[in-house]
């Protein structure tokens, strides 16, 4: 007969308890076992909930903020406290008449946001600059920086700065912004949302189509593909190289770049898929964030490929209001380099980062600058090719400022690829890890895949049988399980 020890039942308590608290040295992800099985029983709850909005709203937000703290611990109580300024300063802003009240009241809004991001993201950075000018005794304070707080910052300035210039109105409901601003596909690592393509979808509450429901499994079995299949696994080999460049062949080096270079997209554009198709799941849609970006044939087309939701809103509210195109040729280019170092700043408080966004800034303007003769060159397959590679090129040398740990080691790393390269090592590299080069190989294959055929397969899967769905779900469930490494990895974008 079986029995049941009730000594053991604080213990068990205790332990279900420590589960389900934040815990700093495993944050929940999109791919860990626990998110998934909350989602699992947060679904039924919000399909039953779906009739009324109010209900709707309140559920998903408290959902929201559990997974927040469960990713940042007790900064989900700042993500509270600045959607409360935000939500009241926008109302103030809107009924204001006064033109010079209302963009002071922005800019408060603004500096608000700005100054408690600047806290966490760049108060080490800027006072170990001035220590180093001063030649003062720098010690860093112990400062732990709140994940996604970059992404619902720039959500929150662009919905004021929308307020002021008339194109929304503030939500009536301080609970339909909290909703806007925490919504947790979105919130730890984008899409950036924006509030008129987002807050009249809360307002509608549709419920999702089958195609949306399937369609956005799709994306999810996707998503955790990219990142605990193919990113997480090519990690293990490319951290190798960023972390001891010194004792690499040149082969090998540019074996990690390239490495690298995918790595990126998969870790970064498969969480987008998953955020996308779980928001999809339940009935809203987030917008592409990527498209092909490595199949670019100019920087200025990549960058309206790679993190879509970032570039649009650099666009619209740092390089427009610095005058965009407007003020001449100069000012133009002038405004894109601005632009692209505010974008190296924003993802990381470091020199190599400015330097990263500078030399894309650099690049677009060299782009912006050739247009005229580029026009005159014959479209055709060659130009196309060349075009490419030198983007690819571009874009993969600067990944490696982004990622090496400091620039001396990123000069070791691209002196190594072109100085100690022997064509020879290739093969003994692919028949020292074949797993590595095959995965490399498929996935660049079907990077260069035509849209339309991906959107063919997408359909397919929507329309098949459910038995097919599961069995496609578990062969991506099972390769997950036999390559990935000892645990996964956190998301390269929780950083930023």
């Amino acid at each position: 007969m079986l029995s049941i020890d009730i000594h053991r039942w604080p213990e068990a308590l205790t332990n279900l308890g420590q589960l389900f608290a934040y815990d700093p040295k495993a944050p929940m992800l999109f791919s860990s076992g626990l998110f998934w099985l909350l989602f699992i029983i947060f679904l039924p709850i919000y399909s039953l909930l779906k009739g009324s909005k109010w209900k709707m709203v309140f559920f998903v937000v408290c959902f929201s903020l559990y997974f927040y703290y469960k990713s940042s611990g007790l900064f989900f109580l700042m993500l509270i406290g600045t959607s409360m300024i935000d939500w009241t300063l926008s109302h103030v802003i809107d009924h204001l008449k006064h033109r010079g009240l209302r963009l002071f009241v922005m800019w408060i809004s603004i500096g608000v946001s700005l100054t408690i991001l600047g806290y966490f993201k760049y108060a080490n950075f800027f006072m170990w600059n001035w220590n180093t000018m001063v030649e003062g005794n720098f010690q860093p304070l112990d400062i732990l920086l709140p994940v996604g707080i970059s992404f619902y910052t720039f959500q929150s300035i662009s919905y004021v700065v929308d307020v002021y210039k008339r194109r929304i109105r503030p939500t009536q409901s301080w609970l339909d912004y909290l909703f806007f601003l925490s919504f947790f596909p979105a919130l730890v690592a984008g899409p950036i949302v924006r509030a008129d393509y987002f807050l009249p979808q809360i307002e509608k509450n549709s419920y999702p189509t089958q195609n949306e429901i399937w369609g956005g499994l799709w994306l999810v079995i996707v998503g955790i593909i990219k990142k605990a299949l193919i990113a997480d696994y090519i990690a293990q080999y490319n951290d190798l190289i960023f972390n001891e460049p010194d004792l690499y062949t040149g082969v090998q080096t540019l074996m990690g770049v390239l490495g690298y270079t995918m790595q990126i997209y998969c870790d970064f554009s498969g969480y987008s898929d998953m955020a996308i198709g779980l928001a999809l799941i339940m009935g809203f849609k987030l917008g592409i964030n990527f498209d092909s970006p490595y199949q670019s044939r100019n920087l200025t087309e990549f960058w309206r490929r790679w993190h879509i939701s970032l570039s649009s809103w650099l666009r619209d509210y740092v390089y427009i209001p610095l005058g965009g195109n407007r003020k001449g040729t100069f000012r133009t280019y002038l405004n894109n380099f601005l632009t692209m170092l505010i974008g190296g700043l924003w993802h990381g408080a470091a020199w190599k980062f400015v330097f990263w966004g500078a030399m894309h800034g650099v690049g677009l303007a060299i782009h912006k600058a050739c247009r005229p003769v580029l026009a005159k060159i014959p479209d055709n397959f060659i130009t196309a090719f060349i075009g490419w590679a030198l983007t690819f090129i571009y874009v993969s040398l600067l990944w490696v400022f982004f990622r090496a740990a400091d620039f001396e080691q990123s000069v070791i790393i691209i002196r190594n690829i072109f100085i100690d390269f022997d064509w020879n090592q290739i093969p003994q590299f692919a028949e020292a890890r074949p797993a590595w080069c095959i995965m490399m190989g498929a996935l660049i294959v079907f990077h260069f895949v035509p849209q339309k055929w991906a959107d063919g397969v997408q359909a397919m899967f929507v329309k098949v049988n459910w038995s097919v769905k599961l069995l496609v779900f578990i062969v991506a469930v099972q390769l997950v399980i036999e390559f990935m490494a000892e645990e996964v990895a956190p998301f390269i974008y929780f950083q930023f």
